[in-house]
């Protein structure tokens, strides 16, 4: 896998200044901050927020990073503002409801300014957040698709509670790279739900949330997954119809 370098940007948009795509930008008091993975002239940009518990410099979003970046993209990461207060604060608060993120959502869209195709997406709830306003961007040809890594179908061990209603309809364009293990969704469970045809699912074999699979029942070791997801990931975004 290339190694590639990383570049902490302060985003730069005035608050309250931006309107994307027809959809109002809210005022937020301070925009995002973003790590950045990946070649200035990438040809597509992968935004991704982190997951409920882990922030946008946790090992398996740099991971992820630099696997994408390693094949051709180039990869902003963010946080939202209750996983950004925790480097402040000392205190670990617990996550808000994913539908309150939706407008820290598209700030860090509007402050990115990407400047080649852009997909967004996002770790397990930061995916979650992503599709739940990927339709109206597209629509508005604002993103180009969504890419879900370790999307929370259902929280672990409550698979009657899904979290699925809006992916029945879901028009994006849609790469959701899942481990089969997945207790937040499993490929025997998943294989049951009723999924817009958009959405198209990447199974690795043995992975768990992270992706991770055990090397001595799989075979394969985390960089395999993270190689595989990547390498698809790009085939797929280079499918897509603009």
């Amino acid at each position: 896998m290339a190694c590639c370098a990383c570049e902490f940007h302060p985003a730069a948009v005035r608050p309250g200044d931006v309107d994307l795509g027809g959809i109002p930008i809210p005022s937020l008091s301070s925009p995002p901050d973003f790590i950045i993975t990946g070649a200035d002239d990438a040809a597509f940009t992968v935004l991704l927020a982190h997951g409920a518990g882990g922030p946008m410099d946790s090992a398996s979003m740099t991971a992820a990073a630099a696997a994408l970046a390693g094949v051709g993209f180039r990869v902003a990461r963010f946080e939202f503002g209750y996983m950004a207060a925790r480097r402040t604060s000392g205190l670990r608060k617990p996550p808000p409801r994913a539908e309150t993120l939706k407008a820290e959502y598209l700030a860090a869209i509007a402050a990115l300014h990407a400047e080649s195709p852009l997909i967004i997406g996002g770790k397990s709830m930061g995916g979650r957040v992503a599709s739940m306003v990927a339709d109206a961007l597209h629509a508005e040809k604002s993103i180009l698709g969504l890419l879900c890594l370790g999307y929370p179908f259902h929280p672990p061990e409550k698979p009657e509670s899904l979290r699925t209603a809006h992916l029945v309809h879901l028009q994006t364009p849609t790469l959701i790279c899942q481990g089969t293990r997945d207790p937040f969704g499993s490929r025997d469970e998943v294989a049951g739900y009723d999924l817009s045809t958009r959405i198209k699912m990447l199974w690795l074999e043995d992975g768990d949330h992270d992706l991770k699979p055990r090397k001595k029942i799989s075979g394969h070791s985390a960089a395999d997954h993270l190689q595989t997801m990547a390498e698809d990931a790009m085939q797929w975004a280079k499918s897509i119809d603009r």
